[in-house]
């Protein structure tokens, strides 16, 4: 079997590049073993930065619109017109119910108030005339009082007979579920031809919906916290491919729980965020204070199972692999946390450096 040139040196870059980081970590400054780096090899001098210190917490995605339709009236189901995972609109229908006891209701109080608006009409006549008669001295104040009372409670049953009316028309209106705003069915507890209650003790559940474009994240933060992440007001939101997501607004509660001394805070998504639905654990960064952080591009750093390292160009154009311990990503940058100080001079690209050292190995190995 033939191997291309340069080859068997790309094959036995791995184990290179683990004796150099064990070699870094056990002394970084044994740069009499390091070789002369290429000229070509692009670095960049480390500064640091003032940034946002972040605390994170753990927060639930929930959705801002969010509810469960009950039955409003007692009946059976008639037709299921939705299942879950379908969109609907404001005012889609979603389920109809039987409406036979309901459309009689609606049919005997429209008698009532039939009913009710003879008896007015002919209270209010009678009491006209006995006012005429009363007027011309032919009939009794007791007459009057009658007739007067006689009208007075022809009004107030004509007023119930239209209310009941009303109330029978909207028992008959709830036989058909309509969607109360845009959103997606979550959940569905009946089935066609299932008898529901209204009540009592409780409504019974018919489907549960929710609005997917518009969500917010809810999260428990010690009192401790919640001073400075009131006068920040900003967080950001990680989901579990660590991208950052800028909170819209949140609100910290203006009360806390006097049992575990914790604040809740609701952070808003803006709208069109994908790949976040309600119920998901995701991790909130809220901005504490300013401070000075080392940060390297994310490019930079050569990354071995759990180590990772960079490589560092001394003054003499030597280098050297340094085993660093990682921080936060943010905007193609990491923040490192031990293993480099300010003005280090780290190499872009650690493949390029790392066949430099490699080749610089092979050639040594060939000499002796």
């Amino acid at each position: 079997m033939k191997f291309l040139p340069g080859f068997r040196s790309w094959l036995a870059l791995p184990a290179v590049l683990a004796v150099l980081l064990l070699a870094a970590c056990s002394d970084n400054e044994q740069s009499d073993r390091a070789l002369p780096a290429r000229p070509a090899l692009e670095t960049v001098t480390l500064e640091a930065v003032a940034t946002a210190r972040e605390q994170v917490w753990d927060g639930v995605v929930e959705a801002i619109e969010h509810t469960t339709l009950a039955a409003q009236t007692s009946a059976r189901v008639d037709a299921m017109l939705v299942d879950v995972g379908d969109r609907v609109k404001k005012g889609d229908v979603l389920m109809r119910l039987t409406d036979i006891e309901q459309r009689s209701g609606q049919r005997s109080a429209q008698a009532g108030v039939e009913a009710a608006r003879a008896e007015h009409s002919d209270a209010a006549a009678e009491f006209e005339r006995t006012e005429k008669m009363y007027e011309r001295g032919l009939t009794s104040s007791a007459s009057l009082d009658a007739a007067s009372a006689r009208f007075n409670a022809a009004v107030a049953m004509l007023a119930a007979a239209e209310a009941a009316l009303e109330s029978a028309g909207q028992q008959a209106e709830y036989t058909t579920v309509t969607a109360p705003f845009d959103g997606v069915i979550t959940e569905r507890f009946v089935e066609p031809g299932q008898a529901v209650q209204s009540g009592p003790p409780a409504p019974q559940p018919l489907l549960a919906m929710l609005a997917p474009d518009a969500l917010r994240v809810e999260v428990t933060v010690p009192q401790s916290a919640a001073g400075a992440i009131r006068r920040s007001g900003r967080a950001v939101v990680f989901d579990r491919d660590g991208r950052r997501i800028e909170a819209a607004a949140l609100t910290v509660f203006p009360r806390g729980d006097a049992q575990t001394h914790s604040f809740r805070v609701r952070v808003a998504l803006p709208e069109g965020v994908e790949d976040l639905y309600p119920g998901m654990t995701v991790k909130v960064g809220f901005e504490m204070k300013q401070e000075r952080r080392l940060m390297v591009p994310e490019s930079a750093v050569m990354r071995r199972g759990e180590l990772s390292g960079v490589y560092v160009m001394n003054d003499d154009g030597t280098l050297l692999l340094r085993q660093i311990r990682r921080g936060r990503t943010s905007g193609g940058e990491m923040e490192v946390l031990a293993g480099l100080r300010e003005h280090d001079r780290v190499v872009l690209d650690p493949v390029a450096a790392a066949a430099h050292l490699a080749a610089h190995h092979q050639s040594n190995t060939k000499r002796r």
